[in-house]
């Protein structure tokens, strides 16, 4: 499994999406364009993909446009990926 694939399944459990994330690709719109994620969703969705992968977040990368579509979400898990193996 891909990057991007661990992500859509966590997305998914942390929005109660039931299984819709997995059909998202790199360009779903996902702040704004997505009911189930608000304020709340945010933070579930930030901590279950830190334990998801092992990671930590600084709080300057966790802004909106982190989290405008799929593939910005993707894109913060493999820079904070990359970051560990510095």
């Amino acid at each position: 499994m891909t990057v991007t694939d661990h992500t859509l399944r966590v997305l998914d459990e942390a929005l109660n999406l039931q299984g819709r994330a997995l059909a998202f690709d790199a360009q779903t719109p996902l702040l704004g364009a997505l009911p189930e994620l608000d304020s709340m969703a945010v933070l579930a969705l930030i901590t279950g993909l830190e334990s998801h992968f092992g990671i930590a977040f600084s709080d300057e990368d966790l802004n909106g446009a982190a989290f405008a579509t799929v593939g910005s979400v993707v894109e913060l898990v493999e820079q904070a990926l990359a970051g560990q193996n510095t």
